[in-house]
Parts: C-alpha cells; sequence; structure tokens
C-alpha cells in the first residue's frame, strides 16, 4: 500500500510513501502522517490518497508514523485545497500550510501543540480537623492558609483552586504553601485548560427588522431558490447586520453552521459583541490576532460533536473544517484585504468563499454598500441574486457631501491650513454641541517626502526604489516597502547648502495641526502605527465610542463598516491621491473609499456632513460621490472596462520575477513573455517595469497575461507551467525567484 501525502512546502506536486503492514488498516485520507524529508529531515505531512499503484523506478521510503486516530482534515477541504493550488497556480504544499495552525504541522519531529494546562490544590479528604490540627500543630501561618483555603472552597462551592487563586489569598506566602503539600494536607494536580473564550451568554433576540430590512430578507431567500450567490447591495447605516443576523438565527434553528467573513480583524471588535449579544458562546472568532495554539484548539473544536455554530473570521478561516456549513457570509465584499498578497497562495477569499458554498452545496450572501465592478455585473448578468437595499435604518438622511475646491482656495489665500474653512466651521459646530468627527487621509506618516530647497535632493531607500517617508514621533526616515529606518540628516547631504522641507501630509501631520487648530478637544489617530501594539485597536475604538475622543484622524482602517452613533462631520483630505494611481482600479477604490467614509457621518437620527477637499472638482467620480450614485458609477466604470478589455470581461493573470542582477531578471522576463506570446500571442503584455521596480534589492519585472474567458484554464495552466520548467532548464533563470499573481489586483 502507498500513500501521497502533502508536504508543508512550496513544491509542485504529490509525494509518495509506501505504508507498513501495521498501519494499513488504520491510514485515510485527511490523516496527518510524519516522513522522511531529504537528508535526515522529517516533516508533518497530511494524506492525499491511500492506494495500491506502485510508483516509479525509484527508491520509496516508508511513513515514518501516523499521528492521528482520524482525518483532521475534510474531504471537502482537501477539495477546496486542491481547488485554490489549480486556480491560483500554487502548490498544495502552500495551501496546507496556509491552511493548518502551525503547531498543527511540526517539523523535525518537533512538539506541536501543547495542551495548556493549569496546577490546581485539592484538600486531603483523609484528614480531619483533628489531624489537620496534629499535622500543623505549631504553624501558625500554615493555619491562616489553611482556613483561607477551607472558606474559598466553601464559598465557590468547588472541590479544588488554582495556583493563581491561592497566591490572591491574603495569608499566602510560599513557604506555607509548601509545607501544606510537604505535610499531604494540600493534594497538587493539573487539569488541562481550554485557551477558548469562556461562555458568553445571549441577552436578546434578533431585533424586529423594518419594512425595507424584511423585504431586502423575503428577496434574498427568494433567490436563494435558484442562485447559489447573491449579492446584498445595501446603502450604509441600512442594516445590512441585523439582515445577517435573522438569517444566522434560521439557519441555527436548523441545525447548520455559519462562516461569517470580515475583510480585516479590526471590523471583528464591534461584530463579535454585537453577535455575541445574540448568539452568546455559539460563536467562535478565528484570525491571526490569536495566538496558533488557541487556532489549533479552535481547529479540534470544530472537529468535534460540540463545534462552533458561527465563525466570524478573516481570509484564513475559510480553512477551517465546517460539518455542518449552512451559509456563507461575504461582508463589505469588494474589500481588497479579502486577497492575499503574499505569500502565496495568492487566494482571493471572497471567490475562494464562493467556491467552499458551492463544494459544501450552500448558498453564499455578498453584502456591500459599493460592490466591486466584478460582483455587481455578475448580478446584472443573472449569475448572481441581486437584492437592494437603498433606505438607511430608521429613515436617517444620507450624509450632505460637498466638495471643497483646494486649488481655488489656495489662489484666493483662504486656505490657512490643511484644512478647508468650512470644514473647520464645521467641526467647531460638531465640537460645540458634543458631537465628533473623523478626519480621512490615506497615507500615513508625517510627510511623504523630504526635499532640499537648492539642489531638490530627496532621500531614498538603499534597498527599494521608493522616497523616504518622514516619520516625526520617531525622528526618522521610514521606507514603507521594506520597514528600513534612517536617521534624518542635519543637512542636505548632496549639496550642503539648502535647507530640507517636507512635502505633502500624512495621518501624523494631520493630527499635530488639528490638535493645535482646536487645542480644546482629544485628538486620536488610527493608523498601521498607532495600532501594532496587542489591543491597540480595541483601545482607539472604546476612546472613541466614550467620547473620549473628539477628533479621530485616520487612514483607511476608519472607513471599513465602523459604527460610531456620534459622528457628525466627516473630513476627507487630498481625495485626488486616492485617484491618481497607475492603475485601471484606482477610480473604483477611490469611489469606494470615500463613499464607505462618508457613510460614517451622521448614523442615527441625525444627518451627516461630509467635505471633500479636491484640487479637480470637475473630475465625472466626485459627481458620482456627491449623489451617492453608484449605479451610475458603475455604468461609466463597465463600458471603460468593457472598452479596454479589463476584468469582468477577462481574466489577470500576473506574473512576476525578482532578482538581485537587474540584466538576469530582465532576460528571464524577456524570454519569458516571447515564449508566451508564441500561443497566446496579444493576450501577453509586457514584460513592465513596475512604477517601484526594486524591493529588498530584487529587481522587478512584471508580465501580465490578459485571458477572454472562453480560453481554457487548464490549457492556460499547463502552458504558463511547461515554459517556466523550460526556462528553468537555463542556469541564469534557475536562480530567479518567479512567483504567479491569479485574479491581480
Amino acid at each position: 500500500m502507498y500513500a501521497d501525502v502533502i508536504l508543508p512546502l512550496p513544491l509542485s506536486g504529490l509525494f509518495t510513501y509506501s505504508v507498513s503492514a501495521e498501519m494499513q488498516d488504520k491510514i485515510r485520507r485527511g490523516m496527518r502522517v510524519t516522513v522522511p524529508f531529504g537528508r535526515r529531515k522529517y516533516y508533518t505531512a497530511v494524506v492525499a490518497k491511500v492506494h495500491r499503484q506502485p510508483p516509479g523506478n525509484f527508491t520509496i521510503k516508508e511513513i515514518h508514523s501516523l499521528i492521528d486516530p482520524a482525518p483532521v482534515v475534510t474531504e471537502r477541504q482537501l477539495e477546496l485545497w486542491e481547488w485554490i493550488s489549480f486556480y491560483y497556480l500554487s502548490s498544495q504544499g502552500d495551501v496546507c500550510k496556509a491552511a493548518l495552525p502551525s503547531p498543527m504541522m511540526p517539523a523535525d519531529l518537533e512538539r506541536g501543540y501543547i495542551q495548556k494546562s493549569e496546577e490546581q490544590f485539592r484538600l486531603n479528604p483523609a484528614f480531619d480537623d483533628a489531624d489537620i490540627s496534629a499535622t500543623i500543630q505549631r504553624a501558625p501561618k500554615q493555619q491562616i492558609l489553611l482556613d483561607e483555603i477551607m472558606w474559598f472552597l466553601t464559598e465557590h462551592e468547588k472541590d479544588s483552586l488554582s495556583r493563581k487563586e491561592v497566591k490572591e489569598l491574603n495569608g499566602y506566602s510560599p513557604v506555607a504553601l509548601n509545607s501544606l503539600i510537604k505535610k499531604e494536607i494540600l493534594f497538587p494536580f493539573t487539569i488541562e485548560k481550554s485557551r477558548l473564550h469562556r461562555e458568553t451568554a445571549s441577552n436578546r433576540s434578533p431585533y424586529p427588522l423594518s419594512e425595507e430590512q424584511q423585504k431586502a430578507l423575503d428577496a434574498i431567500q427568494h433567490s436563494f431558490s435558484d442562485k447559489q450567490t447573491v449579492l446584498l447591495h445595501g446603502a450604509t447605516s441600512s442594516g445590512k447586520t441585523e439582515i445577517y443576523i435573522h438569517l444566522i438565527d434560521q439557519l441555527l434553528k436548523e441545525g447548520k453552521q455559519v462562516l461569517y467573513l470580515l475583510p480585516e480583524i479590526a471590523l471583528t471588535t464591534q461584530l463579535t459583541l454585537r453577535l455575541q449579544s445574540v448568539f452568546g458562546d455559539k460563536i467562535g472568532i478565528y484570525h491571526s490576532g490569536i495566538d496558533d495554539q488557541e487556532r489549533t484548539e479552535i481547529w479540534q473544536k470544530m472537529l468535534s460533536e460540540t463545534p462552533y455554530e458561527i465563525i466570524l473570521g478573516v481570509r484564513s478561516s475559510l480553512f477551517l473544517p465546517f460539518r455542518r456549513l449552512g451559509l456563507v457570509i461575504v461582508d463589505e465584499e469588494h474589500e481588497t484585504s479579502y486577497k492575499q498578497q503574499d505569500p502565496s497562495p495568492r487566494y482571493h477569499a471572497r471567490d475562494t468563499a464562493i467556491m467552499l458554498a458551492h463544494i459544501s452545496g450552500v448558498k453564499t450572501l455578498l453584502g456591500s454598500a459599493t460592490p466591486s465592478i466584478e460582483s455587481y455585473y455578475n448580478a446584472q448578468t443573472g449569475k448572481y441574486g441581486l437584492v437592494t437595499l437603498d433606505e438607511r435604518f430608521g429613515k436617517i438622511e444620507a450624509p450632505l457631501i460637498r466638495l471643497q475646491n483646494t486649488k481655488d482656495l489656495r489662489r484666493r489665500k483662504k486656505m490657512k491650513s490643511l484644512l478647508a474653512p468650512v470644514l473647520m466651521e464645521e467641526i467647531n459646530t460638531a465640537l460645540e454641541n458634543g458631537e465628533q468627527a473623523i478626519l480621512f487621509r490615506n497615507r500615513r506618516g508625517f510627510a511623504p517626502m523630504i526635499e532640499c530647497t537648492a539642489c531638490a535632493w530627496t532621500p531614498k531607500c538603499n534597498h527599494c526604489d521608493v522616497t523616504l517617508t518622514y516619520h516625526k514621533k520617531v525622528h526618522s526616515l521610514v521606507c514603507h516597502y521594506c520597514n528600513a529606518t534612517y536617521p534624518l540628516p542635519a543637512e542636505c547631504p548632496s549639496c550642503h547648502e539648502g535647507e530640507l522641507k517636507t512635502l505633502g501630509t500624512g495621518t501624523e501631520r494631520l493630527e499635530e495641526e488639528v490638535s493645535q487648530l482646536f487645542p480644546g478637544a482629544i485628538v486620536g489617530r488610527m493608523d498601521s502605527d498607532t495600532t501594532r501594539g496587542k489591543d491597540s485597536f480595541e483601545r482607539i475604538i472604546h476612546d472613541f465610542q466614550e467620547n473620549r475622543i473628539q477628533i479621530l484622524v485616520g487612514t483607511q482602517m476608519i472607513s471599513k463598516g465602523l459604527d460610531f452613533e456620534n459622528v457628525r462631520v466627516v473630513g476627507i483630505i487630498a481625495a485626488d491621491s486616492m485617484l491618481n494611481y497607475p492603475d485601471f482600479r484606482s477610480h473604483e477604490r477611490g469611489f469606494q473609499l470615500m463613499i464607505q467614509a462618508a457613510g460614517r457621518a451622521g448614523r442615527r437620527d441625525k444627518q451627516g456632513m461630509v467635505i471633500i477637499q479636491t484640487a479637480d472638482p470637475e473630475q465625472p467620480i466626485y459627481r458620482f460621490i456627491t449623489r451617492n450614485d453608484y449605479v451610475s458609477f458603475y455604468q461609466s466604470q463597465i463600458a471603460e472596462r468593457k472598452l479596454f478589455k479589463y476584468p469582468p470581461f477577462t481574466r489577470l493573470i500576473s506574473i512576476v520575477l525578482k532578482h538581485k542582477d537587474e540584466h538576469k531578471v530582465e532576460y528571464g522576463a524577456t524570454s519569458f513573455a516571447r515564449l508566451l506570446k508564441r500561443s497566446l500571442g496579444n493576450k501577453v503584455l509586457g514584460p513592465n517595469k513596475p512604477v517601484v521596480s526594486r524591493i529588498q534589492q530584487l529587481h522587478i519585472r512584471e508580465i501580465l497575461l490578459k485571458i477572454d474567458h472562453a480560453t481554457s484554464p487548464t490549457q492556460v495552466r499547463e502552458l504558463i507551467k511547461s515554459t517556466e520548467s523550460r526556462l528553468r532548464e537555463n542556469n541564469d533563470f534557475k536562480q530567479i525567484l518567479l512567483y504567479y499573481n491569479v485574479d491581480s489586483i
């Protein structure tokens, strides 16, 4: 008997091992095994296939040991792994490594998952009061500690207590405790302790839906009768989450499980509390913010007889073993955070969720106020069902969106600060009324660039072809690509004459200036610099909700589905910077970010005010934004996409090549593109030198494939892989780092 296994390594294909006689009745697909690989190395692998077909004429090693008594990866999971590997041009080893928590895949016979244990103490039942008195004799400290232990056990109706609980007693001392143990009055023992969240009781039923919400829910359920996937296009603050809660409640009553996907950890903070209030401890949270041992424990719970009924999580929660999956919800489906960039597999969680639902025979609900162009196109052409919810919950008015022409204001010398006069007035009014404001600038740091006034010298990263960003708090220049830091020079190192001045505005500078403009207000900042510490994001959110922060400055983090009931004003600073990227999706992203940021204003019983600062207010996109007109925006974008053959009318596959030697990577990319063009012709674009063409000392070239939907994905995959294999035969090409990004964004 033989077993083909998946090794958690970036290597193509499966690896075949022989199965010992004593293991043959036990081994099954989805179990973990320990196998020898290479010289003196052992790895944990997952069994993909068991068979009796002998391999070719080469020596087969034997499986070292079987780890599991039952499969820990289900049939549906393995099927999903195979699809991800095929569609996203990655190895199954990469998929396996991304899917399983690292403690489940220890290498080289090392220890994997370690059960958390806790030391407990129990009274010796053989001792009565007289025995205890005789044993302790003249040891008052031992007697005091023992009396407190006995009181604690009686008060809490327990038969044991932990070392931590003993330490919190007034009479505790290490000497007294050790003496009671030595005299066998106390027995120490250990218990296995779960890392999972303690039980949380639900305290409410789902809220009654408004008439519009109920219509949307009925329409979703009707669409599910003949559509696998439904898109809920609901305005910001229209109450999409409560519709999700009603759907989840129905599925749970049918004994089914629900996967609720979010694009980022940040969004789980508020939503967890909201879902727990209804579903209590039926909900499990799964994301990279929890440690690997806890992730492993959640995986094991999902395989148990009492799994979580709801999983709320980010991309990685797709890989959990669901046994009774009934629905997949993808909230904020438009978010680019759903696309995994590095490392491989570079999958899109939204599309993978749809495939998971298909494999599981269940439905997918996508939700967004600003759907991706691809999803809305699929809804318009009948591939997906479409349900629209235009009305904000409680008939709250949509925020009033106004443009401020900063170019004209500066020309007329009306722009005295980073904020337009109208925005300053609105913030002042909000503060006087005890309300809050959000200022959105999608660039962190103090200034994006430093420049010499005499020779125009600008500092660049030594490892990447990018200018450095000035971070005032740490008084350093930082590369936002490789995170390298450099000291700020005292003078221009090029001419030694001019002064160094800052150019542009980041969130750090905006925070500083706003603090000066509104000295009576507490200003907070939310970006990747201020949310790196444990629980720092939650702390900022909580402080803002409790009105301990009056003005919140931040990057796109603040635009993503957060619910603040006291925000009246939202200011979008340097809006044009979001539209000027050399990318066909830049206007789509800019529209989504600005509409989502605007949606934070006026949530509850007041109309909000949104001020967009732009130097080019005549751009057509601003007409769509000020009218909150997604449909017209979509129509303009889809016409351009069709004209220039971009998604959803084609599939994009980006082939990225990297090497320290620029000539080698240029040669390799040119050779690769030339061979592909023989079969694909003008569907092959490049090789191109990207805007940032060197990162971490590696020069980069990119080949872009525009593949029409009539072309077989299998043929394209085989062509790409065979071309790579052919070029790898050349010694110069062997050292080039190469990867594929399917459906690149």
